[in-house]
């Protein structure tokens, strides 16, 4: 369902572009972030880069629907690399850090500047994630990573948009029901992984089962 005039939102970037890099983590975050921009007439690309994704199953899983639904939009997708060796070296040492921790800034930095070398390279002037649209993620540990990001790049900007404004955050369940995206069941890493399956364990519940939840309508 389209959303009507009342519920839109005037969208101007940074810098007055109308061609940014999106970063994106998976379709049922980035599917309101990307239809919001096209109603708002505002052309994007999505660069897909997370290599903290684990295990590769679920990376390639969230990547395929991420493309899958890029395809549909007519979205120019940049699939960059699974280096998931360099992210473990990144985040070593960080094994225990919880949720909203150290671990996740030095994982958001790590992709954020991957995302802001990119934009440089290839001459867009702002980038933006669609990673702050979640509840579960803290928005200014979000914007400070990618505002950091940025900063070697004299002419980069990174716009740190609130998602969740208007209603964003269930747009985003929405979306993801309308379209049936994969539904991840934790953040993406393998810590993550294991801190989730140790709660439900605690709580009577089955481990997660990888490529096995659908968003559905009922």
């Amino acid at each position: 369902m389209a959303r009507n005039k009342k519920e839109s939102i005037v969208l101007e970037t940074p810098t007055g572009s109308d061609h940014v890099l999106l970063h994106s983590c998976c379709a049922p975050c980035s599917g309101e972030v990307m239809e919001r921009m096209a109603e708002a007439g505002i052309k994007f690309t999505i660069f897909f880069y997370n290599p903290n994704i684990h295990p590769e199953k679920e990376y390639l899983l969230r990547k395929e629907e991420n493309i899958r639904f890029a395809e549909k939009l007519g979205v120019d997708f940049i699939d960059c690399d699974y280096d998931s060796k360099n992210w473990f070296e990144r985040v070593k040492g960080l094994e225990w850090e919880p949720e909203r921790g150290e671990r996740c800034t030095e994982c958001f930095d790590m992709r954020f500047e991957r995302t802001a070398l990119y934009a440089h390279e290839n001459g867009f002037d702002t980038i933006t994630s669609c990673l702050g649209i979640s509840r579960w993620k803290n928005m200014d540990q979000i914007n400070d990573c990618g505002k950091r990001a940025v900063a070697p790049y004299p002419g980069l900007h990174y716009w740190t948009f609130n998602w969740r404004k208007q209603g964003g955050a269930a747009r985003m369940i929405e979306i993801s029901k309308r379209e049936r995206f994969y539904q991840q069941e934790y953040c993406g890493c393998v810590y993550s992984l294991r801190d989730m399956n140790r709660w439900r364990l605690k709580n009577g519940r089955d481990r997660i089962e990888i490529g096995v939840q659908y968003y559905t309508n009922e």
